[in-house]
């Protein structure tokens, strides 16, 4: 018996919830009797109302009320952007978001998932192809991004790595620091 795609993309969201590690796609598709082309459409849908569904190198994952989430804010040049990326990834953080505290717009957001080395290198490609520049340039450089991982201690190590290269902002300004509604719920 067939299921219809809206019932087939709830019955994902339940085996991700319960999930405590990422699903493959193609494990997805065998539970569901689909193929892994049709998987992959599901969660393309689902993410655009769930920004807590997170692609890995490892399958797909529900970022759940048990991992740990922090705001870092930080300021370093472009040619810098990748090693900032890289070394939260390496040491188990998933970029959530990049925004900015613009004075006249307001706070700017945007989602990045950024969760592997690959991950890093899509991001870049995309901003090396020249059609746009990062959201930090309208902020001289100053940027938050929201990062997840499975317990504070990793976000410590985090901090620690981003301070000692300087990126950190050790004080936060005045300024009220938003988190997207869906980022606090998930």
């Amino acid at each position: 018996m067939r299921i219809s795609g809206e019932e087939r993309r709830k019955k994902i969201l339940e085996i991700l919830s319960s999930a405590k590690e990422p699903i493959s796609g193609n494990d997805l598709a065998k539970k569901l009797g689909v193929s892994r082309q049709v998987i992959v459409t599901d969660i393309a849908l689902l993410r655009t109302t769930r920004p807590d569904l997170i692609s890995t190198n490892s399958g797909y994952i529900l970022m759940t009320a048990s991992l740990s989430k922090k705001v870092f804010k930080v300021n370093h040049s472009d040619e810098q952007t990748e090693d900032e990326l890289t070394s939260i990834v390496d040491l188990g953080g998933t970029i959530l978001d990049v925004f900015v505290e613009h004075k006249v717009y307001g706070t700017i957001s945007a989602p990045l998932n950024i969760s592997s080395k690959r991950d890093v290198q899509r991001f870049m490609d995309d901003l090396r192809s020249g059609v746009s520049t990062p959201l930090k340039n309208i902020t001289k450089g100053y940027h938050y991004h929201t990062i997840a991982a499975k317990s504070p201690e990793i976000l410590d190590e985090i901090e620690n790595v981003l301070r000692e290269k300087g990126y950190l902002i050790e004080k936060l300004d005045s300024t009220t620091i938003y988190m997207p509604k869906s980022y606090n719920e998930v």
